[in-house]
């Protein structure tokens, strides 16, 4: 189902001929700005689009060079048929590129009650990262409403079900409650259930609630707060570390070294709403920083065009946007 190799995922460089200099030309663009549009929807991939004689050097890694050479050949068998070059055809050529690979690797994701596939481009490219074995640690970052916690839930509920991980486990920080869960009632599950909700919720509707309950009684799906996965190794498993963000340096760490063998991680968060006390740096945020270029690490980056939800719910997020800035106009017409 990966859209990317079993091996490991290196760099790989390709050439895409385009012999006449004049349909060169429009296959890059005015100032070479239709490969600045490709790599820049292809950044997750570490795509490199390079003019040369006769054609264009495309480097990155191989699923991402794929799309890349489907764009540019659909987009240029558009203009040799006479349609109009421009933004928007490019990036509709990006998007067919995109479809195209999902098509070929079935698209949804298999195995579950509820069928689920990715809705846009960018989660797409998410996608395909979570179903690369060769991905030991994926980082999924965006704000919120993108699918990123959801598809992670949905990857790993399909590993677990068709057996290829022993457990799921799901862990968040429990920064609510400053992490010190005794005063609540109940036992742990008890304790973290109201922090975890969302991943409850996601989880009976990809396996349905009768399966859902069997999983849990038989352990094979743990939750924990993250100050609990400490001196663990999770062995065999596919590992889910959600609301990332305010995870503290300390704890990021010591959560990403708690893989064990035969084990996969995705780690999901919003750098922009950081809640940790105190001014503390974001263990999300700096483990992206230092764990860049490492191989088997991939980082997926979502944004509000990966935005799916209820059309109300946009119109109601853009009234409030509006009236925000009213006020703050209003404010700094006050101030002078």
């Amino acid at each position: 189902m990966s859209l990317a190799p079993r091996t490991a995922a290196a760099p790989v460089s390709r050439f895409f001929a385009v012999r006449d200099p004049d349909s060169l030309h429009i296959v890059c663009g005015a100032h070479h700005r239709n490969l600045e549009r490709l790599e820049q929807r292809l950044e997750d991939y570490r795509l490199q689009a390079e003019s040369q004689g006769g054609g264009i050097t495309l480097t990155g890694l191989p699923e991402g060079v794929s799309i890349a050479e489907f764009a540019l050949g659909t987009y240029l068998q558009k203009t040799m048929n006479g349609i109009e070059p421009g933004e928007i055809e490019f990036d509709g050529a990006i998007n067919a590129a995109f479809s195209r690979v999902m098509q070929q690797t079935g698209g949804a994701i298999k195995g579950l009650k509820t069928k689920v596939s990715p809705q846009t481009t960018g989660q797409t490219a998410y996608l395909a990262a979570l179903q690369d074995e060769s991905a030991g640690l994926v980082f999924g970052v965006g704000p919120a409403g993108t699918g990123k916690t959801f598809l992670a839930v949905a990857i790993g509920a399909s590993e677990l079900a068709s057996g290829k991980r022993d457990r799921l486990i799901v862990a968040r920080p429990a920064v609510e409650a400053g992490e010190k869960l005794g005063f609540l009632p109940g036992d742990l599950e008890d304790k973290v259930d109201p922090y975890m909700l969302p991943i409850w919720d996601s989880l009976r509707e990809l396996f349905g609630q009768e399966q859902l309950d069997r999983r849990r009684l038989r352990g094979e799906i743990e939750v924990a707060p993250l100050a609990f996965m400490r001196g663990r190794t999770l062995k065999n498993a596919f590992v889910i570390i959600d609301e990332a963000q305010n995870a503290t340096v300390p704890q990021m760490k010591m959560v990403l070294t708690r893989l064990g063998r035969n084990s996969r991680m995705v780690v999901t968060g919003d750098p922009s709403q950081v809640d940790l006390p105190s001014k503390q740096p974001s263990g999300l945020a700096h483990a992206m920083g230092i764990l860049n270029n490492v191989s088997g690490v991939r980082q997926m980056r979502l944004t509000g065009a990966d935005v799916v939800r209820h059309d109300l719910v946009s119109r109601i997020v853009d009234a409030y946007d509006k009236a925000e800035a009213r006020n703050y106009n209003d404010g700094r017409s006050d101030a002078g």
